[in-house]
């Protein structure tokens, strides 16, 4: 099995429904999102993927979030705009972008330096 991993970032506020603490509060972060891709063959010159075509496919998934107030964006205007759910979603939209041979193995979205939450589909 082959893996190839991109990263990227973008900026976005959200608030925490439910939440006891600071973060039931409107807040921003810097997110950082890294995105990994497998399968099990290269193509006839020797990648798995350009790692051009994964940068685009999650630069378009992120414009979705990019400077917004997460909140106001489906379906964090019913579902707390957490990272762990913010992953799922990052994963949701690039799964729907690849083509049938790649899977995506994992998506971590950063909310700080030291911070962050994993969504990946168990094999």
């Amino acid at each position: 099995m082959y893996v190839v991993t991109v990263e990227d970032s973008f900026s976005s506020a959200h608030s925490l429904r439910g939440y006891e603490g600071k973060c039931e509060n409107l807040h921003g972060h810097n997110w950082k999102v890294v995105v990994s891709i497998k399968g099990e063959k290269l193509n006839n010159i020797g990648i798995l993927i350009d790692f051009k075509d994964i940068k685009s496919i999650l630069k378009s998934v992120l414009s979705e979030l990019d400077h917004k107030f997460l909140n106001d964006i489906p379906p964090f205007d019913k579902i707390n705009p957490s990272a762990e759910n913010i992953s799922f979603f990052i994963f949701s939209k690039i799964k729907e972008k690849l083509p049938n041979n790649l899977k995506i193995q994992k998506v971590e979205v950063w909310e700080s330096a030291n911070s962050f939450a994993t969504y990946y589909e168990g094999d």
